[in-house]
């Protein structure tokens, strides 16, 4: 028999791993790290939400739910959207609730990408966007947003990126590793670059509700973006619910059928007892959403004025959980930053190339962790820089 590897599929062999996991790996096998690497809530999901969870097991509810998730779940997130988003989706048709929202990414990616297709790519961006689109054999397109810019995507980037093979255009936004969002007004310049053609959009808004300044927009409320547009989302990051793995997807019916199609074979449905947990969320969590928001808030001035007063340079977050320095002028790369800071000063961060090549010379930084640890993790940065530079 010939050696396993080679019987391996190549495209995965060739995708290197998470960048992020490496240095929390690393951060794992260390004693007394502080670590602002993961992209995780430290809160832990609201009571009310968790009875919920454990009554449903108590009761019972233990079986397989339909494949679109439970109809009752898929009514609230309609009901949610159009309540604090403004979009409307038919629960029946329109909506499939799935295992995190990474699911619900690689579902859209699966079921809309053919070999060869092109998607684009806005970077610094998540980890899981090219790999997945490199699986279904796709070819990713990444487009640089630049800090001058906010990390915004413009009209003139995307249209530039556009060739005939273009068929996604996938919007990460509030933007992990950046920080970044995009306004109305950029996301109506983006609508008229789309206009006229067959391009699908992937609006992957995750992090909406921790939007700090104004309300989260999503493209799918601008003219001519609803049919082609679906928007995923889940419940790890507002609800602090990542363990519970759930997410979803609203958009197009024969698009969410498709998906629905795929999540059939390969998954059945999502966990039970976090579909009934999340009813409970969609309903009475709004207060919960408010007071993490705020406490994020609070963190986010703390971590980029530490920042910006020793010298690293740091653009203000406008959303999710992650500040993006700049680490250039320390002479490193981001990796050597990141690795040698972790053996000097016992933190872990994430090197901004983890997320793309436009990330070097950045480091990401989670402010999902308590007000200490993000000073005692910043006065550790600080003795470091002035170490090697």
């Amino acid at each position: 028999m010939r050696d396993i590897k080679e019987l391996l599929n190549k495209t995965v062999i060739g995708t290197p791993p998470s960048g992020i996991r490496k240095f929390f790996d690393l951060a794992a096998e260390m004693d007394d790290v502080v670590s602002l690497g993961v992209g995780e809530p430290d809160f832990v999901t609201p009571w009310h939400i968790r009875e919920v969870g454990i009554t449903s097991l108590e009761k019972g509810k233990t079986h397989y739910t339909s494949n679109a998730g439970i109809k009752e779940l898929r009514v609230e997130l309609s009901k949610y959207m159009k309540r604090r988003f403004k979009v409307e989706y038919d629960p029946l048709s329109e909506i499939i609730v799935t295992v995190g929202g990474s699911e619900a990414i690689d579902l859209f990616i699966r079921t809309v990408v053919n070999p060869g297709d092109e998607v684009l790519v806005p970077e610094p961006s998540f980890v899981c966007y090219k790999p997945i689109v490199n699986f279904a054999g796709g070819v990713a397109v990444p487009i640089e947003t630049k800090v001058e810019n906010e990390f915004r995507l413009t009209a003139e980037e995307l249209k530039q990126a556009i060739t005939p093979k273009t068929k996604v255009l996938i919007l990460p936004y509030p933007n992990n590793p950046t920080g970044g969002i995009m306004r109305r007004e950029d996301l109506e310049e983006i609508a008229e670059v789309l206009r006229g053609t067959d391009i699908l959009v992937l609006s992957d808004e995750i992090y909406a509700e921790l939007t700090y300044e104004g309300q989260h927009v999503s493209i799918a409320e601008i003219d001519g973006m609803y049919e082609r547009t679906v928007i995923v989302s889940g419940f790890s990051k507002c609800y602090a619910m990542t363990g519970w793995r759930l997410g979803y997807a609203c958009g197009n019916k024969e698009i969410i059928r498709m998906m629905t199609k795929v999540h059939q074979f390969a998954i059945m449905s999502a966990p039970t007892l976090a579909q009934h947990a999340a009813i409970e969320a969609l309903r009475n969590g709004d207060d919960d959403i408010a007071v993490m928001r705020e406490e994020y808030d609070r963190r986010r001035r703390v971590i980029v004025k530490g920042f910006n007063d020793m010298g690293l340079t740091c653009f203000e977050p406008k959303g999710a959980f992650y500040a993006f320095p700049c680490i250039k002028s320390t002479g490193l790369t981001s990796e050597e930053f990141c690795e040698q800071l972790l053996m000097s000063e016992k933190v872990a961060v994430v090197p901004g190339n983890a997320f793309g090549e436009s990330g070097e010379g950045f480091i990401r930084c989670s402010y999902a962790y308590s007000v200490e640890d993000i000073n005692i993790a910043l006065k550790a940065i600080e003795r470091f820089i002035k170490k090697v530079k």
